[in-house]
Order: C-alpha cells, then structure tokens, then sequence
C-alpha cells in the first residue's frame, strides 16, 4: 500500500498486537481498543512453536521472547506412570528455535511494549459501540464516546468475538466440544526439558509444559459438563482427582498445586466463520474468525500468522479490498487444516466416530503436522 493506512485492531490480545507491532512498523496509523484495563493475560502458558516464532522474529521481538521463555525441541510421550514410550524431535523452521514455552503475561508485556514503540497506542477500557463502513472507509464510535475514521477495522477479538456478532448475527457462535483444559503453574522439575505428555485412557490426558528455566505448567484435558465449573474453594482437589491414575512426574506436579485459585479452567470450543473473514473494510482473524482445539497447539500461532500475512498483503496490493482478498485466500486453507486434524485428534482421543475425510488427516498426525506447519505459510 503506497499510502499509510489508519488502522483499528479489535482486542490486544497477541494477534492484535502481534498486526499492531508489524503495521506500526510500515508507517501505517494503528489504534488497539482494548477492552481490559491492561494487558493482564488470562491463562498460565503458552506453547510458541517454530512458524509463531518465525512470525516473533520478523515483527522483531523473538529475542525478547526467547528471554522471557524457555526453548525446546523434543515432545515426550509416556504412560501415566511417566515411563517414556517415544522422545519425538521437533522441527525448525528457517532457524527459529523448534519451540519456546511462555508465560502469557510476559507475552503480553512483550508485545505490548514493542507495538507502542513503534507507535501503536493502545486504549484501554474500550470497545466498539457502533461503525459504518460507507466503502471507502469506516466511521466508528467507541465505548468512550470518541469516534474516528479507518481505512480498516481488525477484530482480533476471540472465540466470543462481538465484533463477529455485529457482522454475522448468531451465524457463529463458539461450539462447546464437551472437553476442558485445567492448568496451573508449577516449579519444573530437573528432567521436564521439552513438552512431556502423558496419556491414560480415554477420559484422561496431562501435560507438562516448561515456560522458565524455573517454571513449567501442568495441563490437563478431560470431558466435562458444559455447566461445570470448577469449586472455587476446592478446584485443587478436583484437579488431583482427575488425575488421580497418573503417577511420576505429573503427581509430584500436583504436591505443589495447593491454592484453588491458581488452577485455571476453560471449556474447549471451536468456531468457523464460514462466510468471507471479511464485510467490506472490516475484518476478522484469528480466534474470531477460526478458534480450533488446542490439540496441535497452534491456536496462537494461527493468530500471528493471520497478522504477519495481513501485513504483508496489504504491502503487496494497491486497495484494501484487494488486499483482504488475498490474505484470505491465503490463510483460510492453512487455518482450515490445522482445525480440521485438531478436531479430528479430539476425536480420536476421546473414541468419537471419525469421517473418513479426518481419518485421512489423522495418517498426518500431531508429529505430522509439526512439520507440515514448519514450512513457510
């Protein structure tokens, strides 16, 4: 785009600031209405595998988060009483590191920081109230009552997204898989050098994820009521029971799991808008507009890659319609692929009937796909 643009990213979340820090970077004017007083980061850990970290180092920030994080390259499977069954070697891609475990408040701070100074502002406490999209450009309100003229409005604003909402109506909503993640951070043990993920049956799964030198997550996944929620006085103890068949390094994990408000739970649901992402000059990415299960760990990833190549395009082609086309066109399938086989391994893992199309994806797999998601997107 020979003319700088006035951008509106929708959410601060690590999509939204991941297009913040790469458009600020070309010149182009970008706001961020941020709903949150800060950028707080719900959740514990974030896995960044190698084409996220690719995205890190082109937006100028991968040192940063390799500082903050901790760096791996092998996956462990074991036995619920910890015994290994394979160490499965992690690709590169064009020598970004295989993966980096990171808290997510310090990716949070990371990005935030690198987006406002290149010149993004951030705006905290606000949302979109009302907008007009007239073709050439779009006059919005915000929750403040300041309004403003864009060339461009992004929602980067989750699997809930109400910027969707004002789009498509009730077209999308999240679907609940029946399944939800339990996290909580612990002290890493010695021998926890990369992912360790422990399998039991059907009902059970846990993972140790190193996030510091000094500090790794356990997570855990298990079918769940849609109207459970966790006992705030004794989420702690319902975490142990579920994990009660596993032995090793996941229940030396839960000696040190003794505050029930540390224990973060969240239900696992997907969405697919699919209609175009984008409505004119408005346009979703991210969670909002293809939110997968976390069973390939590329949620995020999809994200940063969805900002980077909105970048790109809107570098490549004269009008913002036409840039839109193409980055379209150019992230759906990979976006497509990765929810696909993650809703396929969800099935599998929980002996769901699968179509013979996701049997096809899961000859791939999870190693697979590693690599698949390793070469340039």
């Amino acid at each position: 785009m020979a003319t700088p643009l006035r951008v509106l990213v929708h959410g601060g979340g690590i999509g939204g600031l991941s297009l913040a820090v790469a458009l600020a970077h070309r010149g182009h004017t970008v706001e961020v209405a941020e709903l949150r007083d800060e950028l707080d980061a719900l959740g514990v850990g974030i896995i960044q595998p190698s084409n996220a970290l690719h995205v890190m180092r082109e937006i100028g920030v991968l040192d940063a988060c390799l500082a903050e994080g901790f760096e791996w390259e092998v996956l462990t499977i074991c036995d619920p009483t910890g015994a290994v069954l394979a160490k499965i070697p992690q690709p590169r891609m064009d020598g970004a590191p295989a993966n980096n475990g990171i808290p997510r408040p310090a990716l949070a701070a990371v990005l935030g920081r690198a987006a406002t100074e290149a010149g993004a502002v951030i705006r905290f406490g606000t949302t979109i109230a009302d907008l007009t999209d007239d073709g050439e450009g779009v006059d919005v309100t915000l929750s403040d009552g300041s309004t403003g003229r864009w060339d461009l409005v992004v929602g980067f604003d989750g699997i809930g997204s109400p910027l969707r909402k004002r789009l498509y109506g009730d077209r999308y909503v999240p679907e609940y898989t029946g399944f939800a993640n339990w996290r909580v951070t612990v002290p890493r043990q010695g021998d926890v050098q990369g992912v360790v993920m422990s399998t039991g049956n059907q009902a059970a799964k846990a993972l140790l994820t190193p996030i510091t030198p000094d500090d790794m997550y356990l997570g855990s996944v298990f079918a769940e009521a849609e109207d459970f929620r966790p006992d705030p006085a004794r989420a702690h103890e319902e975490l142990a029971e579920r994990l009660s068949a596993f032995s090793g390094p996941v229940a030396e994990a839960l000696t040190h799991v003794t505050d029930p408000s540390a224990v973060v739970y969240s239900r696992i649901s997907q969405v697919t808008v699919d209609e175009p992402w984008h409505v004119g000059r408005v346009v979703l990415a991210g969670d909002a507009a293809h939110a997968s299960t976390p069973h390939l760990a590329q949620g995020a990833a999809m994200a940063v890659e969805d900002a980077l190549v909105l970048a790109l395009s809107l570098d490549g082609f004269d009008s913002v319609p036409a840039a839109l086309e193409a980055w379209e066109a150019r992230r759906r399938p990979r976006a497509m692929f990765v929810q696909a086989l993650s809703r396929a391994v969800l099935k599998q893992e929980t002996g769901t009937a699968t179509t013979p199309e996701e049997d096809e994806l899961l000859k791939i797999g999870i190693p697979g796909a590693a690599h698949v998601l390793a070469k340039a997107y």
